[in-house]
């Protein structure tokens, strides 16, 4: 599985970003797909997933002002970011989990950065 993000950009507190997780390959194995970001100094966290068996979930930073979904019609994953906050400045990551017994496995894309700053 092979993942290409784009949708980053600089923009100012409040202000909105979409991103867009693009996956290739082995796609019908694909279990679950998620965003997750690292800010400067920070470790990587969840942002939010979307899974066939457990549905959807987000980091409490962002509930309600962040949104996940997914158009089957063309296999693409998005993260519609609303009233964006500086705290928000990072690099967003789009994840792929696949699973082949006994394991799961991750797939990462390049990360795209995301800035909010005034």
């Amino acid at each position: 599985v092979q993942l290409q993000a784009s949708g980053g950009g600089w923009v100012q507190p409040g202000g909105s970003l979409t991103l867009s997780c693009a996956p290739s390959g082995s796609i019908s194995s694909i279990s679950d797909m998620g965003w997750y970001r690292q800010g400067p100094g920070k470790q990587r966290e969840m942002v939010a997933t979307i899974s066939s068996t457990t549905g959807v979930n987000y980091a409490t930073s962002v509930r309600g002002r962040f949104t996940i979904a997914t158009d089957n019609a063309n296999n693409t994953l998005y993260l519609r970011m609303n009233n964006l906050e500086p705290e928000d400045t990072a690099v967003y990551y789009c994840n792929a989990r696949t699973y082949r017994a006994p394991e799961w496995y991750d797939y990462w894309g390049q990360g795209t950065q995301v800035t909010v700053s005034s």
